[in-house]
């Protein structure tokens, strides 16, 4: 595969999880809201693993495409950690229950994903 076609296929999907991520920060503006974005993109990309990788053979962009491009742009830790700060000198308690749990979140949730998406393929 050609590293320009590579380069592409992130790129684009980078934009359209980079809007989902701004579009749903717009509705909900409130840190919590990354929060669901991060677990949600987590538990897409356990799911996604699953398929590419254990269920069918893919196409090779579909990976960059939708892992590190979409459920990448979509997902967003570095807005977690500033948001963190934020919090920090308002209330330390909500600060360190977000930064906590934002992490353990991301961390159920793929974990979720791939055990969910083993399960409904293991079942067909």
């Amino acid at each position: 595969m050609r590293r320009s076609a590579v380069v592409a296929a992130v790129s684009a999907g980078g934009v359209l999880g980079a809007l989902a991520r701004y579009g749903a920060a717009v509705a909900w503006p409130t840190p919590w809201t990354i929060l669901a974005v991060n677990a949600a993109g987590c538990l897409a990309m356990g799911a996604l693993m699953v398929v590419v990788i254990e269920v069918r053979t893919a196409h090779p962009l579909i990976r960059p495409f939708l892992g590190t491009g979409v459920l990448g742009g979509f997902t967003t830790f570095s807005t977690y950690c500033a948001d963190f700060q934020r919090m920090l000198a308002d209330s330390p308690v909500a600060a360190f229950g977000y930064l906590i749990g934002t992490l353990l979140a991301a961390l159920i949730a793929v974990s979720a994903g791939t055990a969910i998406t083993r399960r409904v393929v293991a079942q067909r």
